[in-house]
């Protein structure tokens, strides 16, 4: 597979509680999330298979997460992945609440 032409860039799709990350235009995953009051929790990160192994998760959830920071919104990771890279990425951690039963049930209640 070629390398992309241009950078990869993540877009917020508010209306669709996401944020994607599109190469050159097409779609090469989504970082999933709702609201919660001033937490954005964070349920599901997927890459399309085309796309794997390029990095771009990690670049995804590092822009999608630093927009929360931006918004003046708290971190909630109830995706693995999301959970993962914050381990990694401490610069967040001020930011990042724990995943308790009350989201978890608030969510599944959200995602029905």
């Amino acid at each position: 597979m070629s390398q992309p032409s241009v950078a990869p860039v993540v877009a917020h799709v508010d209306a669709e509680n996401r944020y994607e990350i599109l190469v050159d235009g097409e779609r090469a995953g989504l970082t999933a999330y709702r609201d919660r009051g001033r937490q954005r929790v964070f349920h599901h990160t997927e890459i399309d298979d085309a796309f794997a192994g390029q990095g771009l998760a990690s670049r995804l959830v590092q822009e999608a997460l630093t927009d929360v920071r931006n918004s003046g919104k708290r971190i909630v990771p109830v995706c693995p992945y999301v959970a993962k890279f914050l381990k990694r990425h401490e610069e967040f951690a001020d930011i990042t609440d724990p995943v308790r039963p009350d989201v978890l049930r608030w969510l599944e209640a959200e995602l029905g």
